[in-house]
């Protein structure tokens, strides 16, 4: 059985879309299973500065649909240091907060780490639209961020048929391609530059471009993940210089974190929530809630953290086929 009596909720690093989903699952499902839940706002800054309040039914409604997140997220350098964890610990048992749910990135995941040695019982759930978390298959924002991206290639592409260009964007991801790769299928692109994959500008960009001009093409596009050496207006550049096409960079941004949640992101959101609230009903400590094969599973949190996982070559080798 569990001795936990009242959870915090707090989102932490980079926003996205569904974790106000996350918040309302973790809120109402504590409150159906006897908890008392309090919302922390700003991230783990939030905790050590005690802004922190009582969670209803209520102060989650109407919140599904938006993005971002409510309670708000921040960075906090303080944190990291052994004396922003022991002032964290010292206002949580203020508030009585026996366990903490931390909605986040690999990042929030380690902050969550570093309070569990102190003593608190963490459960983490995973929201970042760049899929980036080793243990799990998906992540909360990521459905979202894709669509968000589909559409802006969908109109970018209406202005370069029309001038004959090459449109080069830039899609979020830091250091991994999952949006980068699933968006370059989805969105018809002639090549696609992923930091997991070295690229030949010749071979990968201007080859493709090119044998399509030949063929009657009259506007192509490159996606560029961010984390890629020699970004979006610079591969432009030499597509302009070394083709004679007119090639154009859109870095989309933020843009791609914002937004009203999918369905996708909605329900798993939910599902996560209600699982991080009936980890901690069953006594379990220091859990991450992950996905496997379409199930909402929980991992320990150290072994989560050593997981690793690979862009699917068959990713890669479609867009490459598709892209003919």
């Amino acid at each position: 059985m569990s001795d936990v009596k009242t959870i915090g909720v707090l989102t932490s690093g980079g926003d996205a879309p569904g974790m106000n989903a996350a918040i309302r699952a973790v809120v109402r499902s504590g409150l159906y299973y006897g908890f008392k839940v309090l919302g922390i706002r700003k991230g783990f800054n939030g905790l050590i500065n005690g802004e922190i309040e009582e969670m209803t039914a209520r102060s989650v409604g109407d919140i599904i649909q938006k993005g971002g997140t409510i309670l708000q997220t921040a960075r906090s350098a303080l944190f990291k240091t052994e004396e922003g964890l022991n002032k964290a610990m010292s206002m949580a048992k203020v508030f009585g907060i026996d366990a903490l749910v931390v909605i986040g990135g690999d990042g929030s995941y380690k902050g969550a780490r570093d309070i569990s040695k102190l003593g608190m019982n963490v459960v983490c759930i995973p929201g970042t639209i760049d899929n980036d978390i080793g243990c799990t298959e998906y992540t909360i924002g990521y459905d979202t961020a894709l669509n968000t991206v589909q559409d802006a290639i969908d109109k970018i592409r209406d202005t370069a048929y029309s001038h004959e260009r090459c449109s080069v964007l830039e899609v979020m991801g830091r250091h991994a391609g999952y949006i980068a790769v699933n968006v370059s299928i989805s969105g018809g692109a002639e090549a696609v530059i992923l930091p997991e994959k070295p690229f030949d500008l010749e071979k990968d960009v201007l080859k493709p471009i090119i044998e399509g001009r030949n063929r009657g093409k009259r506007n192509y596009t490159v996606i560029v993940a961010e984390g890629v050496e020699g970004k979006a207006i610079e591969i432009a550049k030499e597509i302009t210089e070394r083709t004679g096409i007119e090639a154009r960079a859109t870095i989309l941004g933020h843009i791609q974190r914002g937004g009203s949640p999918t369905v996708q992101d909605r329900v798993m959101a939910s599902r996560m929530g209600l699982k991080a609230v009936e980890v901690l009903k069953e006594g379990k400590r220091n859990r991450v809630i992950a996905v496997k094969n379409s199930a909402i599973i929980d991992l320990d949190l150290d072994e989560a953290l050593q997981m690793k996982k690979d862009l699917p070559e068959e990713l890669i080798l479609l867009s490459k086929i598709l892209s003919l």
